[in-house]
């Protein structure tokens, strides 16, 4: 079916004889389905927002760790769901990564989607675009420094929808760009002193969709993983969920309920039903 979510979308999460509804999307939608749903009990599989933090922890090798965390932030247009718009690194390396994401960034190509060696496209839409410029005033007027990027778009591509990449340093992880899905390509860098406090940064937040851990030692950043509140965590490695298609995916607290791919993904389209006698 097609058609306006207001109109198709509400016969389908409403209509009796519609039993299970799927959908990807913004929490603000899903949180519409379940209750349009819930009058006749249809069983739902949501996946929502993110906000995922990409923790750098501090024995990180910043020539594999850079471009990894730039495409996990940035994938897209930074317009996906589970993109690391979140780098929490140590503070007591901070001037040193700091120099090295601002150098990566200043080497970004931005332009059309067709262009072989362009990194960052156009955003979807004119309000998008405008949703984008509004975080990044935001987040210049809440007291966060522009490391790189800003409002408005690059020289030379004023005809279309195009955003600056953009590195916000001195975040706090309260700012409403720490927050808030921005669905474009501005990445927000939080430090943090300890371990433990990387883990608590990256578990304040309302979504728990996916998660990335940077580290020179793969069994310490499982360690961390284990322990963050995430539907998925990806290491050291730059994959889509897509690559994996046996790997159950989806959110933990308002980033979703129920898991797509593999068995667990089939299991959420079923029912179990007992039939007892002798």
């Amino acid at each position: 079916m097609n058609g306006l979510g207001t109109v198709v979308g509400n016969e389908l999460t409403t209509h009796p004889d519609v039993a299970k509804v799927s959908f990807t999307g913004s929490t603000a939608v899903g949180k519409t389905i379940m209750k349009n749903g819930a009058e006749t009990m249809k069983r739902v599989t949501l996946e929502l927002g993110g906000k995922s933090a990409h923790i750098f922890l501090d024995d990180v090798d910043l020539n594999k760790a850079i471009p990894f965390a730039l495409r996990a932030a940035f994938q897209n247009s930074g317009q996906a769901c589970i993109a690391g718009t979140r780098l929490l690194i140590p503070e007591s390396r901070a001037d040193e990564i700091y120099g090295a994401l601002k150098e990566a960034v200043s080497q970004i190509k931005v332009g059309p989607a067709n262009h072989p060696d362009t990194f960052v496209a156009a955003v979807v839409t004119e309000k998008q675009y405008n949703r984008v410029q509004n975080y990044i005033k935001k987040g210049i007027e809440e007291g966060a420094d522009l490391l790189i990027g800003g409002e408005g778009p690059p020289e030379g591509l004023e005809n279309g929808y195009f955003v600056k990449p953009t590195v916000f340093i001195n975040v706090k992880n309260s700012m409403t760009i720490a927050q808030e899905e921005i669905f474009g390509p501005v990445l927000s860098v939080v430090t943090y002193k300890t371990e433990e406090e990387a883990i608590e940064i990256a578990n304040d937040s309302i979504y728990g969709l996916f998660g990335w851990i940077s580290s020179a030692n793969v069994e310490r950043a499982k360690s961390v993983a284990e322990r963050l509140e995430t539907g998925g965590v990806m290491i050291n490695e730059f994959a889509n969920v897509f690559d994996y298609p046996g790997v159950p995916a989806g959110g933990f607290k308002q980033s979703g309920i129920g898991r797509e791919f593999g068995r667990y993904g089939f299991e959420e389209y079923l029912q179990t039903q007992s039939i007892y006698g002798r």
